[in-house]
């Protein structure tokens, strides 16, 4: 299997390339956005099994995996910069309008990560995995709600201790796992832990002049991000080796899972808030239904039109 997985590692075309890249993107811009989960991208892509091969392997088989991840971290790099400047101040300004259409790209999404599981027998094991995969980003954030309800984190950085530090490498696993993990949000990993806010209220040359030891807790989120990414991409090649059904079953309730997170969460849940107090804003709840749908419908087309491609590669 690991040596059928090193050979499917794309031989890069500009088409190719760019796809890649765009894969990244998404892998990116899932720092920012509640629900959106890179890997799921990955499965739709059909670049996932390649994509955990290729981080579990890049230090054994450095050439060929480095190449193979090159324009997925090009396309992180630009994914957290668009998240940063356009998505972060567009969540400001119409929260759930921009959330409804990420969530209809992921609902569109959905049918590529179940036909992963399509023709594999329902085993009691496999339906029990698909609930809990459901119910584990629901309770997270359930958990980011009710924590988050307990006070505001704004100025959790304002002086940067050296517990926040080694806390740090533990979040920042966690963060890591998730872009692995199809259906985990690092968004709402970080809300559960009260540290979303205060990270993207950080990150500006004001703050960075003011408190430089912020950048002890982003090297503490990186190392342990990267821990993340390389000891659970190879665990989980190992488990597909051998029961790639059953884990998918997971998987599948994951995906699920994690687009009804992306409408109960701190930051959406603070526009229902506001909604409550001051009335229902009409337009963009319109907006949001509007964005969704075409969201949905729009990957959806997607995974019809990469379906297509697959059978026509089956049949040559």
């Amino acid at each position: 299997m690991e040596n059928d997985l090193e050979l499917a590692l794309i031989q890069y075309n500009k088409k190719t390339w760019c796809k890649s890249a765009l894969l990244g993107f998404f892998v990116g811009l899932a720092v920012i956005v509640p629900g959106i989960s890179g890997s799921t991208v990955a499965i739709i892509f059909k670049l996932y099994d390649q994509f955990l091969y290729a981080i579990g392997n890049l230090f054994k088989r450095f050439k060929k995996c480095f190449t193979f991840l090159l324009p997925i971290g090009l396309g992180i790099l630009v994914g957290l910069l668009f998240g940063f400047i356009t998505v972060k101040k567009l969540l400001e300004w119409l929260p759930f309008a921009v959330v409804g259409l990420f969530a209809g790209l992921m609902s569109g999404a959905f049918p590529a990560v179940k036909d992963e599981i399509k023709g594999a027998e329902r085993t009691t094991k496999r339906v029990v995995l698909f609930f809990v995969g459901v119910l584990i980003p629901i309770l997270i954030g359930v958990a980011s709600v009710v924590l988050s309800a307990k006070g505001g984190s704004e100025g959790l950085f304002d002086r940067v201790e050296w517990w926040q530090v080694v806390l740090a490498l533990p979040i920042g696993y966690a963060v890591g796992v998730t872009q692995i993990v199809p259906g985990l949000s690092a968004s709402a990993i970080l809300m559960s832990v009260g540290w979303f806010t205060a990270l993207m209220g950080s990150v500006s040359m004001t703050f960075w002049r003011a408190t430089p030891a912020i950048f002890a807790v982003y090297a503490g989120l990186g190392i342990g991000f990267l821990l993340g990414l390389f000891t659970f991409s190879k665990l989980l090649t190992t488990v597909f080796n051998k029961a790639r059904h059953t884990a998918y079953s997971m998987i599948v309730g994951l995906s699920l899972g994690s687009i009804v997170t992306m409408f109960y969460n701190p930051e959406i849940f603070a526009v229902y808030r506001d909604w409550a107090k001051n009335g229902v804003d009409g337009l963009e709840l319109v907006l949001g239904i509007v964005l969704f749908a075409l969201g949905a419908v729009g990957s959806y087309l997607l995974v019809r039109y990469q379906r297509k491609k697959d059978q026509e590669a089956k049949g040559d």
